[in-house]
């Protein structure tokens, strides 16, 4: 039996469970852990596999054999974007552990936002005793931006919460259950959504939608008073300034953020004391390393028996 090609780990996240979770991942096969400081000067030419999140910078210098890429995220937008990228198949993370963290956010900020905790937190700050008017979910239309594996699953739970569910993505693909809206039918998706939810990936056609503009286009005069605004897909689908100016002007009643423009989110942003902003740093949907290992070990055994990889990224599409 031919040797096994050693794999490089070469990621920016989680040191310690990455550790952990390479001690069983792997099995029979050389991995070279690049966060390991003892790793730093090995020979990388024989590698045939990495997996990456944010890589060292000489990572495709030195690793010249190598013939898959996998991305340690839902997200590719950080390899894409990688100098000196080698125009090689590059597999995407798909897992249930990371789409179901995902839908378990989305339906929180939701719930959160419907049953109006962002004005408690501030009664309760100023010790006032006021409830308020709570709308049903029913009365509320949920509009997904970003109709993949994420988007779809999130939209069946909000549904089972009893939320009215819509979708918009380019290519306007069926989804049950979900009235979906094409590229071209934007404006009318954003007309009858109140809370709005971004999982979109990060392409030249998606940097900074989420702006003014958009924010003009949501409906008014729902059961919140003011639309929503929730985003877990990329920080560079926002602009930043615009979500503060429509919080000021009542264009928004509350955003909900997971993702933002610079990572971590600097000191001197004004979101971090607006009281109509609930944010989590960047960990909707944290990959499990163990589940991330599973998943590369499964396609390169799909590529070592002749089989076609799974979740491959189109580069044009950037997805």
């Amino acid at each position: 039996m031919p040797e096994k090609s050693p794999v490089i780990v070469d990621l920016r996240f989680h040191p310690e469970q990455v550790r952990e979770g390479l001690k069983q991942a792997f099995p029979g096969r050389e991995v070279i852990n690049r966060a390991d400081p003892a790793s730093r000067d090995r020979d990388l030419s024989s590698a045939h596999y990495a997996v990456l999140w944010k890589p060292l910078d000489d990572l495709f210098l030195r690793a010249t054999g190598l013939k898959v890429l996998f991305s340690g995220g839902a997200g590719v937008d950080h390899v894409l974007t990688l100098p000196g990228l080698p125009d090689l198949p590059l597999v995407r993370f798909v897992d249930p552990t990371l789409t179901t963290r995902m839908s378990e956010w989305v339906v929180m900020q939701c719930l959160l936002h419907l049953r109006q905790h962002v004005t408690y937190e501030r009664q309760r700050a100023k010790k006032l005793w006021a409830p308020l008017a709570q709308p049903e979910a029913s009365e509320i239309t949920v509009g997904i931006m970003g109709m993949g594996v994420l988007g779809s699953d999130a939209a069946r739970k909000l549904g089972t919460m009893g939320f009215r569910v819509i979708g918009w993505s380019k290519s306007g693909r069926p989804v049950e259950g979900v009235e979906v809206f094409a590229g071209p039918e934007l404006d009318a998706f954003l007309g009858k959504t109140d809370i709005l939810v971004g999982l979109l990936p990060l392409t030249a056609e998606t940097a900074g939608i989420f702006d003014t503009g958009l924010f003009a286009k949501l409906r008014r005069g729902g059961p919140l008073g003011a639309p929503v605004f929730i985003n877990a897909g990329r920080g560079g689908s926002q602009v930043e300034a615009d979500i503060v100016a429509a919080l000021e002007k009542g264009v928004l009643k509350g955003v909900s953020l997971d993702v933002f423009e610079t990572e971590p989110l600097p000191s001197s942003s004004p979101l971090w004391s607006m009281d109509t902003v609930l944010m989590t740093p960047h960990s909707a949907a944290d990959s499990d390393v163990r589940a991330l290992f599973a998943h590369v070990e499964r396609q390169i055994e799909r590529h070592e028996a002749g089989q076609p990889l799974e979740h491959l990224v189109s580069r044009n599409a950037g997805y």
